[in-house]
């Protein structure tokens, strides 16, 4: 990779504390994307983090460890790890119920963060970040955020300084430490300052500046939303959800490439092993019930578990925890319209209602599909962080010329449409609405379709369309554009030859 090979090459020309900031960007380059979980408290946050990774290690309810940074990644033993603010580690096993423990029998105003070791395949590819909610947080809860996600950028007091020593300083620690994507959890209603919020944590993610191509949003508890209260629905809880996802998609875009609705507890339960044969069992006999009656259980959590049947009262709170009144009503009208169904199928009929599988994808297109790309983007901006921090103004001349020689290459041509996205998203270049949401479409797209705003058209359509968008951002360079505009433009155009290029020889 053209960034690591810049790395390599300037380690014996810059000092002994870049040059270690250079191999822990080298050793980040090799690791698996790190993709942060961020909202505000109570999002269920954790609840998906569990999801995703499909196994219930996340704590969910509000302790000690929900106010700690957790990082959980591929490992060869399932074990957890304190790392604390002097450096310092201590190991401790999974509780019985394979969770991290609730109380880690430490002083935690001395705990950094945690990592969680896990051999899951999931995390093969993606190291997932469980961040501490945002909204009602006490202060060290966030500078531990901050420190992790690399958002501190202060610098030590100048007789502090440590030139002399090869180990990296706090500044240069944060510029390589960050998460490269962030996917932002929110609930019904995005609040005035979830933008503030969101902008927060993808301004700390390693990267020059987050937008739509390292960030994506999920509406959470989208089965809490009434159907009533938004138009066009008609009473159909996930299409209300849907409809709603596409409202906050238009508030917080730039930020985010996509908001999509998820409904994270029934996710949990169903991918994680929650979801057992004795609770579908419990499920067939709720099925038997006569329909008016259940329909009146199902009014509210208070009745449902209130109300005499044969069915215990545990078994029902116990489905109550797992589901939520909206996957027990999916469940039993599945088991209704097919008697016979196995405990395995109804699992997965609760998991594709919980549109988990939709957030997967998502996940697949937005960072998988481009980890690389968005990894050396990351891996760029650390690079430009470590060299600001320089005190040596030619170490700084040096490190900039290099990367401008590195941008010039065509083989670096995703990072400067990864660059220009960025320029776009964030308003440093002023563009025409709809050249603007083009550029965004091109940049924050790995599927062709996608990319040229024609999903599904066959291949020779495609190839046309990109082979006259090329000619047409090329002119718009050269005649239209402010010099601003023109490097993006130009960058633009060669993003639509490559596609037609790419088409052709398919």
């Amino acid at each position: 990779m053209s960034v690591a090979n810049l790395c390599h090459r300037l380690q014996s020309q810059v000092s002994p504390r870049t040059a270690a900031g250079f191999a822990e960007v080298l050793r980040r380059l090799g690791a698996p994307l790190q993709v942060a979980v961020a909202g505000r408290i109570k999002s269920g946050k954790s609840t998906l983090v569990n999801a995703l990774i499909g196994r219930r290690v996340a704590p969910t309810d509000i302790g000690e460890c929900t106010r700690l940074v957790t990082r959980f990644q591929y490992g060869t033993v399932d074990r957890v790890e304190i790392v604390f603010t002097d450096g310092r580690k201590q190991v401790l096993p999974f509780a019985s119920d394979g969770m991290i423990p609730a109380e880690l029998g430490v002083d935690i105003t001395k705990v950094s963060h945690i990592e969680a070791y896990l051999t899951n395949a999931v995390l093969q590819d993606m190291t997932v970040i469980d961040t501490p909610g945002l909204g009602s947080l006490d202060a060290a809860s966030v500078s531990r955020t901050e420190q992790l996600l690399g958002a501190a950028k202060h610098r030590k007091d100048d007789d502090e300084d440590e030139a002399g020593s090869d180990e990296l300083d706090d500044t240069s620690r944060n510029a390589v430490a960050g998460a490269e994507a962030v996917l932002y959890v929110v609930t019904q209603g995005v609040r005035a300052d979830d933008q503030q919020a969101l902008a927060a944590f993808t301004a700390a993610t390693a990267s020059r500046e987050a937008g739509p191509v390292n960030a994506i949003a999920v509406l959470n508890k989208a089965d809490t939303i009434a159907p009533e209260s938004v138009e066009g629905a008609d009473g159909d809880i996930w299409k209300a959800a849907t409809i709603l996802s596409e409202k906050q998609a238009s508030t917080l875009k730039p930020r985010v490439a996509d908001v999509l609705p998820v409904i994270g507890l029934i996710a949990e339960s169903a991918e994680s092993g929650g979801f057992t044969s004795a609770d579908a069992e419990a499920l067939r006999q709720l099925a038997e019930l006569d329909d008016d009656v259940l329909q009146t259980m199902l009014i509210s959590a208070d009745i449902f578990t209130s109300w005499e049947c044969d069915v215990p009262a545990g078994t029902r709170l116990r489905l109550l925890e797992k589901l939520d009144l909206f996957g027990i009503s999916h469940a039993v009208d599945a088991i209704r319209k097919e008697p016979e169904l196995t405990a395995g199928a109804l699992r997965r009929s609760l998991l594709d209602a919980s549109g988990l599988e939709s957030v997967r994808q998502r996940l697949s297109v937005v960072f998988a599909a481009r980890a690389d790309g968005i990894k050396a983007a990351a891996a760029l901006a650390s690079v430009t962080a470590l060299a600001h921090t320089s005190g040596d103004p030619a170490e700084r001349q040096r490190v900039h010329d290099a990367i401008e020689v590195l941008l010039a290459k065509p083989e670096a041509h995703q990072l400067r449409l990864l660059e220009a996205l960025t320029l776009v998203a964030s308003g440093a270049v002023d563009m025409p609405e709809d050249l603007s949401e083009e550029v965004l479409r091109v940049g924050s797209n790995a599927d062709i379709g996608a990319q040229l705003g024609k999903p599904g058209a066959p291949r020779p359509e495609l190839a046309a369309h990109a082979l006259e968008r090329a000619g047409w951002w090329r002119s718009f360079a050269s005649f239209g554009a402010t010099p601003a505009q023109s490097r993006v433009a130009h960058v633009v155009h060669r993003a639509y030859f490559l596609i037609w290029q790419q088409l052709r020889e398919a």
